[in-house]
């Protein structure tokens, strides 16, 4: 597998593109992508980035469960990446949960919730202010870090 570009479609699409030299500004100059994710298919990260992002971006729930499935990025391996990039995660009745390291409680605190941990942490993200971006946008692990996240609509 060779390094390549995701994108955002503004049809909601997850679309794959092989890094070809040019491909990243062809990506950014259209006016049809909304997001863009480098794709190294040695590094989980970029693979949990695409995820967790897109969903809270606004991609096709269906397609971005079958990439999870694709790269095996199960609940299991949720918490290697959440306790990497700082994510708090837990059930919370019958929906996992995920919140930041500085989580006081759902009252005062961002949150986000789902049927799987990567579905909870992308709420989390898009209740962060999560925005995609063709270039040097804040990432999920950026917004977790953001002492005060009422910029970004929050600010309970």
């Amino acid at each position: 597998m060779q390094i390549g570009w995701y994108y955002l479609h503004t049809n909601g699409e997850l679309i794959y593109k092989k890094n070809l030299g040019e491909t990243a500004d062809d990506i950014r100059e259209s006016e049809f992508a909304k997001g863009l994710w480098l794709f190294d298919p040695n590094d989980r990260e970029s693979a949990w980035r695409i995820i967790v992002e897109s969903l809270a971006a606004g991609a096709k729930k269906e397609r971005v469960m079958e990439f999870a499935a694709k790269w095996e990025c199960d609940d299991k391996d949720a918490d290697v990446y959440a306790e990497r990039i700082g994510c708090n995660l837990f059930m919370d009745g019958n929906q996992w949960c995920a919140t930041k390291t500085d989580f006081e409680d759902l009252q005062v605190s961002p949150s986000g919730f789902g049927d799987t941990k990567f579905e909870a942490m992308g709420a989390l993200a898009k209740e962060l202010g999560y925005k995609p971006s063709k270039i040097w946008g804040d990432t999920f692990s950026d917004l977790l870090h953001t002492k005060d996240n009422s910029q970004f609509g929050v600010g309970r």
